[in-house]
């Protein structure tokens, strides 16, 4: 147990001093924009009439209230990653019940950690903005969506909901918020789906109107099988 701990959490903290890297520089640079955007919109507004856009859909303070959301995701980023690199061994049979193995000791399924999920929403907003989005990470917010993604000039907003697949999976489970959420905005939700079928590689798939109705009462979450949902998947548009 000693040695296999020890190995463990060489690889564990090696993955999360990447992870808090990746999520330092993202939202740093997000946080930098909605600061710069709130400063930009609040001189517009103080030179008066001419200084002001009659159409704005968006004003300084809630420009400010974005920047400040996003330092305090951070904040709450950094101390769960701190939290995530405090490991120490469980007993055999709570591993085996936490990883879904059989008596056997063979996974049933493969484990999606934090960092698979954080690395996912990274590539994903990443590609909005090589597509011309502005896209914001609200998955601590849990609206029913991972990332905002504002359509410069019009005032539309695309929801995207996130998941990390490593390879092996055959399912997805979403929450039921989230599939209400793609039910009420049909036309502007996408499921975007990345593959990461080795260390470095990975693969997304952007799925619209992945859902065709509501979950029965008392259900919180629906697994999808997960070829059923790539064979309906287009690349990022």
């Amino acid at each position: 147990m000693p040695e296999h701990l020890a190995e463990v959490t060489a690889h564990k903290l090696e993955l999360l001093a990447k992870t808090e890297a990746a999520v330092k520089d993202r939202l740093t640079k997000e946080i930098t924009y909605w600061d710069h955007r709130a400063e930009t919109l609040k001189l517009q507004e103080q030179a008066g009439p001419q200084g002001n856009r009659p159409n704005a859909k968006l004003s300084s303070r809630e420009a400010r209230k974005r920047a400040d959301l996003l330092q305090g995701r951070l904040r709450q980023r950094l101390h769960d990653l701190k939290l995530e690199a405090q490991l120490s061994p469980l007993p055999l049979g709570l591993i085996r019940a936490m990883t879904g193995q059989d008596g056997g000791g063979t996974p049933t399924h493969p484990i999606d950690t934090q960092a698979s999920a954080e690395r996912a929403r990274a590539i994903v907003m990443d590609i909005e903005r090589g597509l011309g989005f502005e896209p914001i990470d609200r998955e601590l917010d849990k609206l029913g969506y991972d990332i905002e993604s504002r359509v410069p000039g019009t005032g539309r907003l695309r929801f995207i909901e996130v998941k990390g697949r490593v390879a092996g999976a055959d399912t997805i489970t979403v929450t039921r918020n989230e599939i209400l959420y793609s039910l009420n905005k049909p036309d502007d939700f996408i499921l975007a789906i990345v593959e990461f079928p080795a260390d470095d590689a990975h693969k997304v798939h952007c799925l619209r109107r992945p859902f065709q109705r509501e979950p029965d009462f008392g259900v919180t979450s629906v697994n999808y099988a997960l070829a059923e949902l790539l064979a309906r998947a287009d690349t990022p548009s």
